[in-house]
């Protein structure tokens, strides 16, 4: 006892023991986290590339084992929770990947884009269009494009002007009502083009389909793009020249006359908003300063 008290007692005795009680520390708890990072899991992955809101079936799955450091996120562990659902409406799986949670949706739960988010007080204009007029197809949903639009006024004359500027694309589809840009698998022909107007512009917009004049073109140009009447005698006239001439026209149609004070009640509303708004920058401004 009195040698095993000496030997405790020795400072470099002491100092060996607690280096090497550390080691072994360092040791089990390094052994620990390396075997908890490489150790082997099972998983679900996708045999084959999948495109937006496809049906998920036994064929496109397959299992296999992985370390547990590759997974980030949540995922599905579970086969039957997979097979049945649909890959989210703005997701490509890519082949070989793990089927994480916010890659899949139920079928209930599958929105459609374009009717998707749209800003309160807003309303969906579906306009038709071609490869040509959709400049090759390349118009897409997140584009900004301006709605121009060209008509003969009452005395023959050729004018055109922007109608409304700044608008986002919401969808293209095809006559199939399909998404033209969702598969990067298929080859689609755009048909008709989604976006959103506030309700003033959303009626003057749906005007134009009452209005008794030669012809009225509507042309839908992207904002990075000049726009070429392409036609010499035409004449460049502003958006105020065109809502009155659109107006004017309106209240002289006798079947028209609540969709000409819904309008007219909606311009109103519009502009006492946009009044309302410019006042509160101003006093923010003045605030400010």
């Amino acid at each position: 006892m009195n040698k095993l008290n000496k030997f405790l007692k020795n400072k470099n005795t002491v100092t060996i023991l607690g280096v090497l009680i550390c080691l072994v520390i360092l040791y089990v708890g390094y052994t620990v986290r390396i075997n908890s990072k490489t150790k082997l899991i099972d998983v679900y992955y996708a045999k084959e590339t999948i495109q937006p809101k496809t049906l998920i079936t036994e064929d496109m799955i397959a299992k296999t084992s992985v370390p547990a450091a590759f997974i980030k996120g949540t995922y599905y562990k579970n086969y039957d929770d997979i097979v049945g659902k649909y890959s989210n409406y703005n997701t490509m799986i890519a082949a070989g990947s793990i089927f994480y949670s916010d890659l899949l949706i139920d079928e209930a739960n599958l929105p459609d884009a374009v009717l998707y988010d749209i800003n309160e007080g807003e309303r969906v204009v579906s306009f038709p269009v071609d490869m040509v007029t959709t400049y090759g197809n390349s118009m897409m949903p997140g584009n900004i494009i301006d709605v121009y639009v060209k008509l003969y006024d009452d005395n023959g004359k050729l004018v055109y002007g922007e109608f409304f500027e700044n608008i986002e694309i919401l969808g293209v589809k095809d006559a199939n009502g399909k998404n033209v840009f969702e598969n990067t698998q298929e080859s689609r022909t755009p048909a008709y083009i989604y976006f959103s107007l506030p309700e003033a512009k959303y009626l003057l917009f749906s005007s134009l389909n009452y209005i008794e004049t030669n012809s009225i073109e509507v042309v839908l140009v992207p904002n990075t793009v000049t726009f070429d009447a392409e036609d010499p005698n035409a004449t460049e006239v502003t958006s105020e020249y065109l809502y009155d001439f659109v107006l004017d026209k309106l209240e002289k149609i006798d079947d028209q006359e609540d969709l000409y004070n819904e309008l007219l009640n909606e311009i109103e509303q519009a502009a006492l908003e946009e009044s309302q708004n410019n006042q509160t920058d101003n006093n923010q401004d003045a605030t400010n300063e």
